[in-house]
Order: structure tokens, then C-alpha cells, then sequence
């Protein structure tokens, strides 16, 4: 077999199907945001950011970089190794006890990314409880996926946020299986919420424990920033939180917060956790300066969600497309591939904006989005740039709009 012919053709045809991935090389100055600079073949150029996650901009905000800065003085970059080797950092044990105070919890665990934490908690709680039933989001994110599958434990996916489905699932299971219900509070590439009251008050009907992924919405919502749960005033009859640091809080890294049992036989028998050099103390310090600083503070919530309200009703004056109204994420829906990359493309040489183009097998084909998110770094200005922007961009790629 001809190994590199093979890869290469595979390689071709995700080019041809227009799915193959491009990645800007960018310099994100804290001076600039939300804009960044560019460097390309044709030198630098300037821009402006609309798809970064860095939601709520802490990631360059005084507090979190004047925490960084201390702990590189104070203990240097790396932690010397896993945990197993090197022992606990200070910074990592405080954010433990913080995470848990936040959500309520007996006890909070940190990972070195969001992405291990499902994998990590998902695979070792599936490999310990035998007979256990996973009901998993048909949209839950990869990590999720993931850690479901590498668990060996039996799995029933239910339709995205159908109760309806979820119920008939849990009805037909053997009602002595030990089962655990995965789910976003907010799923990334679709804006929308999750019905979690809905799915607590079935949690609660057939016996089931209830894990819910809030990394998307944490720092965001909820009146001391811990994510949708708080800010319906359900949080305290979620069993297990999952979350990061990537997204609201503007670093790096994952966690997750509940009973000690599940806590503790992740950080026991996860493999992935035991293993893995933990998260460098600056970054974890960084994190915990913005933890501390939204719990107490919700002035960077209240600019995201009027410039969300403001580009929302914008796009909606356009007769744009956007696939939810429900959160800070508007995904564009374009629907084609190769449109899709030329809309972004033409954002970006035209009009010196930027928005990753989002393509199957990320999203379903036929969906292709541009996963556009506001920051609270974002003025009503540069909203009012983006929508003369897209709306001369979408004419000139001629695609449909919605109907008066």
C-alpha cells in the first residue's frame, strides 16, 4: 500500500469538497482587541476579530495579566511534572477550592485542557461503574464523544435537546442501570440552550445522575459567572459541572466540580489526568484571578450581552440567517462550503474582518455557518462595520436572505 499516496488523496478531497482547514496567523495584542494583526504572504494587515471565544475578553484584562506576571516571578512557568511526580502547586489548590465554592461542590478537579476533563471524567466513570447507561446529546461536543466511547459503557444518543426522545430512551433502559445523563448548557455551533430544567426533572424521575457541560456559557451567565444552570437557579440540582477556562475566563484549561466520589475516582483511575504534566501555575493563577474577579463583577457580562443584542438585531433588520437568537453565539448560516469560505474570505480582504468559516464535518453538510461571536471588547461601532459588511458581502456572493 502506498501509505502517502493514500494520505495525500484523502488530503485532495477534503480540499475539493471544500472542508480543508486554513488557519490565519495572527498576533493578538492586548492594545488592540478586538483587533489583531495578520501575517500573511503579502506582509502584515490589520483586522478585526469576530470569532474568538475569548468571549468576555479576560484574557488581556489588568487583573489577569498583573496575576500571570506575579506568578512567573514568583514560581516560574512549568509545575516540574503530573501531579503524581511533582505534588500540588499552590495556585492549582486554591483554584480547586474557589471552583468549588463557585458551583456548590464538595470538591473541583483541574485539567491541563476543557477537552481532557470530559475525557478524562467520561472514560473513568464508564471503566468503574459496570452496567452503566451514558444518554448523550446527538450535538455534545467531541471531547464528550469521546470520553463516551473510550468508556466502554453502553450508550443511548438522544435527538439534540428532545426531552421527548430522551424520556423514551430512559423508559426502555433497565431501571436498575446505573445511568448519567451528558449534555451542554450551551451548545457552541448552534447558540442554543439546553432545556435543563427539563432534563433535571427527568434526571430525577428515573434515577439518573446529571453531567453537564458548561464551558461555553462559564464566566458568561449566571450572577457570579458560573454559566446557564446559575442563571436559571437550577445549579444546585446538577449532580457534576464541567467547564474551562478557554472561553469566558479568557485562558486555558479545564475542570470539573461535584461529589467527592466522582471527583475522586477521576483523579484516581483517569488515566489522561494521571498521566499529564499539569496546567503551567501562571496560567492557573491567571485563571483564578478571573474566576475571582467575574464571581464579583458582572460589567463584562452586561457589555457582551448588549453588543450581542445589538449585532442580533442587526442581522435581523438584514433578513441574515442566523441559526439561534438564543445566546452570544449567532451562527450565520450560509449553507454551502465553498460560499462559505468565500464569504469569509471576502470579510477579510474587503473589510479587514475576520470569521473562521465553520464546514462539515465540524457541522453537518448543508449547515455551513459562520460562527460569529461578539465580545465585550466589540463597540457599538465596530457592530454597526460588520453589519454594512456582511450585508454587501452576502449580495455580492448572491445568497438568499429571509423573506420580509
Amino acid at each position: 500500500m502506498d501509505i502517502l499516496g493514500k494520505l495525500a488523496n484523502d488530503l485532495e478531497l477534503v480540499r475539493a469538497q471544500g472542508r480543508y482547514r486554513e488557519y490565519l496567523n495572527l498576533e493578538r495584542r492586548v492594545d488592540l482587541a478586538p483587533g489583531a494583526i495578520a501575517h500573511g504572504e503579502d506582509g502584515p494587515s490589520d483586522l478585526v476579530v469576530w470569532c474568538s471565544n475569548d468571549y468576555l475578553s479576560m484574557s488581556h484584562h489588568p487583573v489577569v495579566l498583573s496575576a500571570v506576571v506575579e506568578a512567573v516571578e514568583r514560581v516560574g512557568l512549568g509545575t516540574g511534572g503530573a501531579r503524581s511526580i511533582s505534588g500540588n502547586s499552590i495556585y492549582h489548590q486554591q483554584l480547586e477550592t474557589e471552583l468549588a465554592d463557585l458551583y456548590g461542590k464538595p470538591k473541583a478537579l483541574l485539567f491541563s485542557t476543557g477537552f481532557t476533563a470530559n475525557d478524562s471524567a467520561l472514560s473513568a466513570l464508564g471503566a468503574r461503574l459496570p452496567g452503566l447507561i451514558y444518554f448523550s446529546d446527538e450535538l455534545n461536543h467531541a471531547s464528550i464523544i469521546r470520553g463516551v466511547r473510550t468508556s466502554g459503557a453502553v450508550k443511548r444518543i438522544f435527538r439534540h435537546n428532545d426531552t421527548g426522545h430522551l424520556r423514551e430512551l430512559l423508559a426502555a433502559a433497565d431501571p436498575a442501570a446505573p445511568k448519567i445523563i451528558v449534555f451542554e448548557s450551551l451548545y457552541s455551533m448552534e447558540g442554543d440552550f439546553a432545556p435543563i430544567e427539563e432534563i433535571i426533572a427527568l434526571a430525577e424521575e428515573f434515577g439518573a445522575l446529571t453531567y453537564v457541560d458548561e464551558v461555553h456559557a462559564a464566566g458568561s451567565y449566571g450572577a457570579t459567572g458560573s454559566g446557564y444552570a446559575e442563571e436559571l437557579g437550577v445549579a444546585d440540582q446538577i449532580t457534576v459541572f464541567h467547564g474551562g477556562f478557554g472561553k469566558g475566563y479568557g485562558g486555558a484549561g479545564g475542570y470539573l466540580a461535584g461529589p467527592v466520589e466522582i471527583v475522586d475516582t477521576v483523579r484516581s483511575f483517569a488515566v489522561p489526568f494521571v498521566f499529564s504534566t499539569s496546567s503551567p501555575a501562571p496560567v492557573v493563577a491567571g485563571a483564578l484571578a478571573s474566576v475571582r474577579y467575574l464571581r464579583d463583577n458582572a460589567d463584562q457580562r452586561e457589555v457582551l450581552h448588549a453588543r450581542c443584542r445589538q449585532l442580533r438585531e442587526a442581522l435581523a433588520e438584514l433578513r441574515i440567517p442566523v441559526l439561534s437568537q438564543d445566546s452570544h453565539i449567532l451562527p450565520v448560516l450560509v449553507g454551502d462550503p465553498h460560499k462559505n469560505k468565500e464569504v469569509s474570505a471576502r470579510l477579510r480582504r474587503d473589510h479587514q474582518i475576520y470569521v473562521q468559516p465553520v464546514n462539515a464535518p465540524t457541522v453537518p453538510a448543508g449547515t455551513e455557518r459562520l460562527r460569529v461571536t461578539p465580545t465585550s471588547r466589540h463597540t457599538e461601532d465596530d457592530v454597526v462595520a460588520f453589519g454594512k459588511a456582511i450585508d454587501q458581502v452576502w449580495s455580492s456572493v448572491d445568497l438568499p436572505r429571509l423573506p420580509r
